[in-house]
């Protein structure tokens, strides 16, 4: 059984940067869809960007230009590289992964599926 960590949140001023890592253990991740979501208060979670096994990457509108997300197979370890953050960025974000399952014009989709979560990390982004 895989479990997922995060770590990296924490509080930045309005243009600042954060990188978070999420570490899996039990199980190798190098098959499966891997993404990063948040929550903000009072709103649905989104999906802001997943990375397939053939590293094929794709970003929220709201997100594009400013995160890069990686993966590190070998250390079994996702990253999510956040530049330029704004105070709308702050929000709990988690990371997940899938199985690559079609859904919308992509084998790792945002809206899709995904079978493990870890327990967040927060993110807080001041004006």
């Amino acid at each position: 059984q895989v479990q997922l960590v995060e770590s990296g949140g924490g509080s930045v001023q309005a243009g600042g940067s954060l990188r978070l890592s999420c570490t899996a253990s039990g199980h190798s991740i190098s098959k499966y869809c891997l993404g990063w979501f948040r929550q903000a208060p009072g709103k649905e979670r989104e999906g802001i960007a997943t990375i397939d096994s053939d590293a094929s990457i794709d970003y929220d509108d709201t997100v594009k230009g400013r995160f890069i997300i990686s993966r590190d197979n070998e250390q079994k370890t996702l990253y999510l590289q956040m530049n330029k953050l704004k105070p709308e960025d702050t929000a709990m974000y988690y990371c997940a992964l899938g199985y690559r399952r079609w859904y919308e014009g992509s084998w790792c989709s945002r809206k899709g599926t995904f079978e493990v979560w870890g327990q967040g990390t927060q993110v807080t982004v001041s004006s």
